[in-house]
């Protein structure tokens, strides 16, 4: 009987002793890769550059997603005219103006002076 637990305690330190070499050569590894790839960030002088950049991304952002929305908007119109539904004919053209007004946003803004 003894020798059975003693078989079955060095099989289970045998295990725990491989998790600890896999855990601390995954540590080695990741370590590695930080330090490999990582790179300098190089800050742009003028800080207003920055805004402006950051102003760019989000506007393109919300370009996309009216985009999508002025798509959704035809889609829903082509779909009403087929099964000659009103409401969903209504909402199909409140979805294309919306994504209209959401995709020119920052043109908008920018004839109505706010940016």
């Amino acid at each position: 009987m003894k020798k059975k637990q003693l078989k079955q305690d060095t099989v289970s330190s045998k295990r725990q002793a491989r998790r600890a070499r896999r855990f601390f050569h995954a540590a080695i590894v990741t370590a590695a890769l930080c330090a490999a790839l990582s790179s300098t960030a190089l800050a742009a002088d003028d800080p207003l550059t920055i805004v402006n950049n950051m102003s760019d991304f989000v506007f393109s952002c919300i370009r996309a997603i009216g985009i999508i929305v002025l798509g959704w908007g035809v889609v829903q119109v082509g779909m009403s005219i087929q099964s000659h539904d009103a409401s969903q004919r209504t909402q199909g053209f409140l979805c294309l103006f919306g994504g209209l007004m959401i995709a020119f946003a920052k043109e908008i803004l920018h004839i109505i002076g706010v940016s």
